[in-house]
């Protein structure tokens, strides 16, 4: 192995080792949140992407966890944001972690890339460029991903909160 090499291979699990650091920092908060509001959840931890990626699931059922989802996923944002607080508290570092709730935004993640597939084929039979709704950050991102997928070109335009997709012909 090369010096370079070998440098790229630690800098990797330096990522890696921060990720996981990242994910267990989260949990500890999410499990004193869960305490605090007596609800019932497991903390499930993994590395996605390149962002830690932690999920709350229950064995209960997932009508305890709605309440931390919130209407259209609103409560779930500000507790990932607040997550994201408490990391950064602990690391200095801003944190990209994705959090789920029951299973929402792997639900959301596909409603949105079917969203994007059918606008792709909007476009590609039309010619014509398609404008979505306002969307989140995480929404936007899924739906660029699945439009890229298609062999399409797309763009972000607006302000928040009314920033929303734009697919463009090829």
């Amino acid at each position: 192995m090369t010096e370079g090499t070998t440098s790229a291979a630690a800098e990797g699990a330096d990522t890696l080792t921060r990720l996981e650091q990242e994910g267990e920092i989260a949990a500890d908060y999410l499990e004193g949140l869960l305490d605090i509001a007596d609800l019932d959840g497991d903390i499930d931890m993994d590395v996605e992407a390149d962002r830690a990626s932690v999920s709350i699931i229950s064995d209960a059922g997932t009508r305890d966890l709605q309440k931390l989802v919130g209407r259209d996923g609103e409560v779930l944002e500000a507790l990932q944001e607040l997550t994201r607080l408490a990391v950064h508290r602990e690391t200095g570092d801003r944190s990209r972690l994705m959090l789920d709730i029951a299973g929402y935004r792997a639900k959301k993640r596909s409603e949105l890339s079917e969203l994007g597939a059918k606008a792709a084929a909007e476009v590609k039979s039309t010619g014509e460029p398609v404008k979505l709704k306002p969307m989140t950050p995480f929404e936007r991102k899924v739906v660029h991903d699945a439009i890229k997928a298609a062999g399409l070109r797309s763009e972000s335009e607006g302000e928040e909160p009314q920033r929303f997709v734009v697919v463009l012909p090829a």
